[in-house]
């Protein structure tokens, strides 16, 4: 009973607003009281610069992807502290320096804005917070993500009110929304184009665009609302001919919720038959193409004029793409204030790590960095002065952001956690792993007062867990960064203990927890947009390249802090900031729980605990060891109350658990 009366005050806190005090002295401790405002963005700035300025060229982009709902940004991390405030003053800063330049630059985001961060999270449907504050950028083009297509009522808000905000700029060339479908099923669906399927663009330069927005094929959409065309039948019908041949284009912009990388995830990336069929159509223009979805910074070469960006996740990265040496008539490019010495003809760069050494061919000037998402960074590049980054929009944008964290009461604390938790860098077993805090937060809290008595095993699958869970205060917020999915929890009773003993191994592929030093990629869960807990998929990047961890040990001199150290078919020069790698193993697909179990010997039977997601899963594995009656989800029963969920249980555990300190809670760092 201590538990379920434990949890209801768990939910009565997540279900209220409360008000919260104003902290003084902002930015001179990391030691917060209960109920303060963590600060927005400098409590925990960067400590490392920029390696040197970013090159201009005849048209340059930047490019976001897979920001999650984090507008916030990361407060507890040092690489990643700024806000969706301070990214609105720094691109009006850097809209500024190409007009001063006469170039062209154009804003690119390639969608999911929502699932992962409590600022989209804790609203209904998810993103009536977030969606506004993210339309204070004015984008030139965007597309949504697999997360957009998710949620009936997430699908039919972003159709009726944000892509009204950004009008022909929303491509959706593949997409396709039930128009009537809002209220049930209508009799006879009415379908029409979620977005624009492609736009044409003159810049402000004289460069003539043809754009095009595809989402890779076999998203997990909902399929009464929404429908998703295959790119192999997309470029067969005759809008996407017409739009392809006209005579006045210089270049194709390609983008999309789509990895960049042929292969990731399990061959479903749509980019290289696109870019093949773009240039079999018009083998004598370049194209430039923008992807997201794995979560990566990577840049991919298809041929010597086409190339594609990723751009991280979770607004820890701002892609940066600079091109030159685009043929249009007339040309009013020229400036002296660009620096064109790019290098890139038919070389590739060369890395000093044999590891990164790339060598395709490649005929554009081109150039890319990842810029971490700090204001350190944002300064540098924007302005070169801390105390001019700031515009009054921005300054409005990120008051907004803390008025909306303290108004859905996401800054109430839980509990202090006395140590961070990553999701890669420990082995699992060890007491820094996110998944051995999610088994012991498992055993103590997923439990039913009716059966408390009855041995017990829960199975957590690796998807329920998305991010890191710093040392520091535990909030609303970090609880829906942890695990933003609410999934009830299920059981099959009393199965035999010989049936449910083999359960775990049949759901894990063997894998040995091998240690590396990473090269590429980023910080953090899941390294997919797959969410296991909400997105039944069969391809969840376990085979993919594990992300990798954060943490933060600021350390001195000129030692470079752990982050991305990227290598892509550019090299490996591509990260704005120096960073050093970090480690990284891989995790069990699933781990289990046990509760109940005698002192001495084995249960004769078990309750086998599940998130209602696994349910499919738990009885085939269950059926393969030939039981008398085939087990199916019907037979299973719910096991907690409903709003107990994947999202509540490490919120209870830290309540019951990270009692102590938490009126003067340390953050890392």
């Amino acid at each position: 009973m201590a538990v379920l009366s434990l949890f209801l005050k768990v939910a009565f806190v997540i279900s209220i607003v409360s008000a919260c005090p104003s902290c003084d002295d902002e930015g001179e401790s990391v030691v917060y009281p209960r109920f303060t405002r963590r600060m927005q963005p400098g409590a925990l700035d960067a400590v490392t610069k920029p390696k040197g300025p970013l090159n201009w060229g005849q048209i340059n982009f930047i490019h976001t992807s897979d920001t999650h709902g984090w507008l916030e940004g990361h407060i507890k991390e040092r690489n990643y502290g700024a806000d969706w405030g301070d990214f609105v003053s720094f691109t009006k800063h850097m809209q500024d320096k190409a007009a001063k330049k006469k170039v062209d630059l154009l804003l690119i985001d390639t969608g999911d804005l929502h699932d992962g961060n409590g600022l989209s999270d804790a609203t209904t449907p998810n993103g009536n917070v977030t969606n506004p504050i993210f339309e204070n950028i004015n984008y030139d083009l965007l597309t949504p993500g697999n997360h957009e297509l998710i949620a009936s009522d997430v699908a039919y808000s972003t159709f009726t009110k944000f892509t009204k905000v950004y009008g022909d700029k929303y491509l959706t060339s593949n997409i396709d929304i039930c128009k009537n479908c809002q209220n049930g099923e209508p009799d006879k669906k009415e379908w029409v184009s979620m977005g624009s399927r492609s736009k044409y663009i003159t810049t402000k330069h004289g460069l003539r665009i043809m754009a095009f927005g595809v989402i890779l094929d076999g998203t997990n959409n909902n399929k009464n609302m929404t429908r998703i065309q295959t790119a192999a039948e997309m470029v067969k019908l005759d809008w996407f001919k017409h739009a392809v041949n006209r005579k006045d284009i210089d270049l194709f912009v390609l983008i999309g919720h789509n990895p960049v990388k042929p292969g990731i995830p399990k061959n479903l990336s749509t980019f290289p038959f696109l870019m093949d069929t773009l240039r079999k159509m018009r083998p004598e223009i370049p194209v430039q193409g923008f992807g997201g979805h794995t979560h990566r910074r990577d840049f991919y070469i298809y041929d010597p004029m086409s190339s594609a960006m990723e751009s991280g996740k979770y607004c820890d990265t701002v892609g940066w793409l600079s091109l030159d040496g685009i043929k249009s008539q007339p040309s009013k490019t020229t400036s002296p204030e660009i620096n064109r010495d790019l290098g890139n003809k038919r070389t590739m760069v060369e890395s000093a790590d044999a590891s990164c050494n790339k060598t395709k061919a490649f005929d554009m000037k081109l150039t890319r960095r990842y810029l971490d998402w700090n204001r350190l960074t944002f300064d540098y590049h924007a302005t070169g002065s801390q105390n001019i980054l700031d515009t009054s929009h921005g300054l409005k944008v990120t008051k907004g952001i803390t008025d909306s964290r303290k108004s859905l009461n996401l800054t109430f604390v839980y509990g202090c956690a006395p140590q961070s938790y990553c999701v890669s860098c420990k082995p699992f077993g060890d007491k820094g792993n996110v998944y051995t805090l999610a088994q012991t937060a498992a055993a103590a809290t997923v439990v039913n007062p009716d059966r408390s008595m009855k041995s017990r095993i829960i199975i957590v699958n690796k998807g329920a867990i998305r991010y890191d869970l710093v040392q520091g205060p535990f909030t609303v917020d970090d609880s829906y960064i942890v695990c933003p999915y609410t999934n009830t929890f299920r059981y099959f009773p009393d199965v035999p203990y010989s049936l449910a003993s083999k359960v775990l191994e049949t759901l894990n592929k063997p894998k040995s927890a091998k240690r590396s030093s990473m090269t590429v990629d980023t910080i953090s869960s899941q390294m997919l947009g797959y969410d296991e807990c909400d997105n039944p998929s069969p391809h969840n990047g376990a085979d993919l390249l594990k992300p990798k961890s954060l943490f933060r040990r600021i350390l001195g001199g000129t030692t470079p802090t752990p982050g991305y150290t990227t290598c892509d078919d550019l090299g490996n020069d591509g990260d704005d900031t120096p960073h050093s790698g970090i480690s990284e193993y891989s995790q069990p697909d699933h781990i289990q729980a046990t509760a109940g179990f005698p002192s001495e010997g084995q249960p004769d039977k078990v309750d086998i605990i599940f998130s209602d997601f696994l349910g499919d899963r738990i009885a085939g594995a269950l059926n393969l060891e030939h039981p008398p009656k085939n087990y199916t989800t019907d037979d299973s029963l719910l096991y907690m109350p409903e709003n107990f969920t994947s999202n509540t249980f490490i919120p209870a555990y830290a309540s019951m658990a990270w009692k102590d300190n938490i009126d003067n809670c340390s953050i890392a760092g």
